[in-house]
């Protein structure tokens, strides 16, 4: 099977999308609900991050951590939040180059939001060998693709969480 270079996942959430959309868009607190990121440093911090907001990600997997370069790509109130990921590394974003994009679209429902959430590999110059061996390095034996379905899915599930419950009390 050749590689997967999109996952995409979604979940209904009973909020409105400008709630939804809200809280996505301040990448700062996407540590909340993401397994693995930890939040934000950079212009994003200050609030809902629009097109062109570059911002560092913090983030941790099992003991490493590390940090990647962002810049918001789409910010429709409302409809879609997406970022490119296009640095990265130990404690500064040194290593530059296409790594991965990440999608967030808001579609309302009968009951309140679907949110999907979709990451693309945007390694595509790697070839499938190397790209597969350094992921099962990074994640302990998974493909990326599969890694962050996982992973997605959590993501979906505590933002749902978050949100629902907020919007309870």
């Amino acid at each position: 099977m050749g590689r997967v270079f999109t996952v995409s996942r979604s979940i209904e959430v009973g909020v409105a999308p400008r709630i939804a959309y809200q809280a996505v868009s301040r990448p700062e607190d996407m540590g909340r609900w993401s397994p693995e990121n930890r939040g934000t440093t950079g212009e994003a911090a200050a609030g809902p991050a629009v097109a062109g907001t570059s911002f560092v990600g913090r983030n941790k997997r099992g003991r490493f951590r590390w940090v990647t370069r962002c810049t918001v790509t789409a910010a429709d109130p409302d409809s879609r939040f997406a970022f490119r990921v296009h640095a990265i590394g130990a404690r500064r974003p040194r290593l530059r180059g296409p790594i991965a994009t990440w999608e967030y679209r808001f579609e309302p429902t009968e009951h309140g939001t679907r949110v999907t959430e979709t990451w693309t590999d945007d390694r595509r110059a790697w070839p499938d060998f190397v790209a597969n061996t350094f992921d099962r390095l990074a994640t302990s034996g998974h493909t990326f693709a599969d890694f962050h379905t996982r992973n997605i899915d959590r993501t979906l599930q505590n933002l749902k969480r978050e949100l629902e419950s907020a919007d309870a009390a």
